[in-house]
């Protein structure tokens, strides 16, 4: 599952910086995390930096976006190959 922050965030700005895949942004009120890019951490770390630091715990598993370890691992590699082919050289 893609992870999300819920209301209780209190932007302190931990989470951001430490998302490997760069899903987490500031919307409108609160940070939020884009599901198309959330893997969790899979493949970069063994949890997820942002749960693991977030000081009030307002980041939890996204029913919504139901996926397995296996479609998460999936994601990353679609990921990193796709960030790997924007930054070759011509």
């Amino acid at each position: 599952m893609a992870l999300k922050i819920t209301e209780e965030c209190i932007n302190c700005d931990v989470c951001e910086p430490v998302c490997p895949n760069e899903a987490i942004y500031f919307g409108t009120e609160i940070y939020e995390i884009n599901p198309d890019l959330c893997t969790e951490c899979i493949g970069h770390h063994d949890e997820p930096q942002c749960l693991m630091l977030c000081p009030v715990e307002s980041i939890e598993k996204d029913p919504i976006y139901p996926e397995s370890d296996t479609d998460l691992l999936g994601k990353y590699r679609l990921l990193t190959a796709q960030k790997a082919a924007t930054t070759k050289a011509p």
